[in-house]
Parts: structure tokens; C-alpha cells; sequence
């Protein structure tokens, strides 16, 4: 499987991906310039964390005019995954990808802590290896990690079972205690409506061998695996 990981200036996540699809799982990832318009070589993008052009105006709100959103978008519409973390899925809100926006954090404070999440939904092609409402433990990183949504599409999201993971407490428990930011119900991870758009707050790259901590993260990058294994086999 061939992927592309993102870099736009002020991203710091790229080779912490890079390092987790090619040396831990032997894949074949280029981190991309954000000035390439061409991304039809690729199965799957990934937008990964960072601050991207230093977060200024608000975060993701400059990615969005960078050549490679043209090509983004194309490999969406074309029903390839994409992948956004931190950062990342907030350039996905930006530029329509995903629904939503975000805000700065409820406490006005940057959060750097490992958080605890519920698998809401285990049926996408980023969850598989995961149970339902199996508890993982995940970095965040993030001043503006506050998820809005209006409350016409927040029912959509419910209805669709597009809501991948929740904030929650250590027993699971999705309570407003357990929120660290703000973002309505506890949103942590939203789908698009085909199903192949992912964007996380969560960073997966960081929580993916022993060494880091623990290995909760790994099973999003081995769910992809599995995804286009199958996808090739039918």
C-alpha cells in the first residue's frame, strides 16, 4: 500500500507517520510538499499534526489555499481514504472535507496530555481492528480542539454513525467531566458520509509501540491495511 503524508509549513508530525507506516508496518510513504498537485499515485493521504502555517487567522484556515487541497479532494471524491489528524482534521473542516469547525479550546489553554476515548463507531475502514466502545488511550495536542457542529447536523452524525470516537473518562464514560475541551458530545472523530474521510484530534503516530507508551494507536494504520487488503482481494 503507497501512502502520502502531507507537509505543509509549520507541520511537525510527518515523520513520526512516516516512521509508523514504513518501519513498523514495511509500507511503502512519501511525505508530499504541500506545492505537488499530483496525488493519483497513492492509496491513501493523511494530513498529519501540526501548525500548520503557524495556525495564523485560525488553524487549517491558510492550508486550505495550498496547491495539494485540489489533489485532496480529488482522491476523496474518487473514494480513496484520507486520513486527518490534529491539524489535519481541521484543514479537512476548513476546505468541506468534513463537517464542522473548531474553536479554541472551552479553558483557553493548550492541552498536551494522554486522554482517554470511546470507539463509537468499529465499522469504518480506519476502526476495524478495534472493538465497539473499546477504551484506548491517545495523545492530543491542540489549542483549537474545541469541535463545533450546529444541531441539525450533530442529529446527521448520530443518525449516520458517523461519530468515530468520544472523549471519556477511564471507564468510559462520556461525561462533560471527561471532555477537555468543549467539543459538542464529546466529538473526538467524525466521518464523512461516503465513509472514506476520517478526522481525529487524537495522535495515533504517537501511542503506536511499547516504547511511546503503549500501542493503542497502531490499530487505526493496521485497519487501513486490512481495508485495502480486502478491497484488493474482491
Amino acid at each position: 500500500m503507497k501512502f502520502a503524508v502531507i507537509q505543509f509549513p509549520g507541520t511537525n508530525c510527518e515523520i513520526d507517520t512516516a516512521y509508523i507506516l514504513k518501519d513498523l508496518l514495511e509500507q511503502e510513504a512519501d511525505i508530499i510538499w504541500h506545492m505537488q498537485d499530483d496525488l493519483s499515485s497513492y492509496d491513501l493521504v493523511i494530513l498529519p499534526g501540526g501548525s500548520s502555517y503557524g495556525d495564523y487567522l485560525r488553524t487549517g484556515a491558510l492550508a486550505k489555499f495550498s496547491p495539494i487541497i485540489e489533489a485532496i479532494k480529488k482522491h476523496a471524491e474518487q473514494g480513496k481514504l484520507v486520513l486527518g489528524i490534529c491539524n489535519g482534521f481541521q484543514i479537512l473542516t476548513e476546505i468541506g472535507l468534513l463537517p464542522g469547525a473548531f474553536m479554541k479550546n472551552q479553558n483557553l489553554k493548550f492541552i498536551g496530555d494522554d486522554l482517554f476515548f470511546k470507539v463509537i463507531n468499529n465499522s469504518t475502514p480506519f476502526t476495524s481492528s478495534y472493538s465497539k466502545e473499546q477504551i484506548l488511550k491517545l495523545p492530543v495536542a491542540h489549542l483549537e480542539g474545541n469541535y463545533y457542529i450546529d444541531s441539525d447536523q450533530l442529529k446527521e452524525l448520530q443518525a449516520q454513525n458517523r461519530i468515530v470516537l468520544r472523549y471519556c473518562n477511564s471507564q468510559g464514560l462520556c461525561s462533560e467531566q471527561a471532555n477537555p475541551n468543549g467539543s459538542v458530545d464529546n466529538i473526538a472523530a467524525v466521518l464523512n458520509e461516503r465513509g472514506n474521510v476520517l478526522g481525529m484530534m487524537p495522535h495515533p503516530e504517537r501511542m503506536a509501540e511499547e516504547i511511546l507508551g503503549g500501542q493503542d494507536g497502531l490499530g487505526f494504520f493496521q485497519s487501513i491495511l486490512e481495508y485495502h487488503k480486502e478491497r484488493k482481494e474482491q
